[in-house]
Parts: C-alpha cells; sequence; structure tokens
C-alpha cells in the first residue's frame, strides 16, 4: 500500500464505530474484495500511531469472542483528518488516471 493509505482505510473503517483490530482488518479486506491484505505488523503500529496523533481514541473491550481487546473509535479531530485526507486522494486519483488517459468525468 502507499504510504498514509493504511492510515486513511482506518479511519475510514471506524466511521462505523468503534472496533478492534482484527474487526479493521477483515472489514478491510472483506470490503476491498480481499485485495488489500492487512497485516498484522503494520495495522498496530497504525493504530498506535493514529492514537498518538489524537485522531484515535481507544478503550479495553470484550471482542465478541469473549477475549479482552482494545477497541478504538475515530475522535472529531480523525472525522476532520479522514475528510482532508480523502479529498486530497480523490484529487490525486484523478489526476493519475488523467495522466493515464482516463478520460476526466
Amino acid at each position: 500500500m502507499l504510504q498514509g493509505t493504511l492510515d486513511m482505510l482506518i479511519l475510514r473503517t471506524l466511521v462505523m464505530g468503534p472496533a478492534h483490530g482484527h474487526t479493521i482488518a477483515g472489514v478491510i479486506e472483506h470490503t476491498s474484495e480481499n485485495t488489500l491484505e492487512v497485516e498484522q505488523g503494520s495495522l498496530y503500529p497504525a493504530l498506535h500511531r493514529l492514537e498518538d496523533r489524537g485522531l484515535l481514541a481507544s478503550e479495553w473491550g470484550v471482542s465478541e469472542n469473549n477475549r479482552k481487546a482494545k477497541f478504538y473509535r475515530l475522535t472529531p479531530k480523525g472525522r476532520r483528518h479522514l475528510a482532508a485526507q480523502t479529498s486530497r486522494w480523490r484529487q490525486m486519483t484523478r489526476a493519475i488516471g488523467l495522466i493515464l488517459g482516463e478520460h476526466a468525468k
């Protein structure tokens, strides 16, 4: 994945509500029709980085299989950051599409 993309996908996944790491990875993989695989070695450092930046908050809870898990939720700052990053992503993908010969929409 391109640098910063995983962060944006994590933030987008949490728009739906709080989730723990395993669920976040599963949603990204399922929603991308299994095109994107999220490795734990990338996911958890990204979650901690986003939390350190104030874009996520977390609390301990119990997962659906009755295990202790850390649940992450989007903060207001995280929502604003996601909106800005989404806009930038759309501009970049449109520009790249134009260079690759796709027609403007």
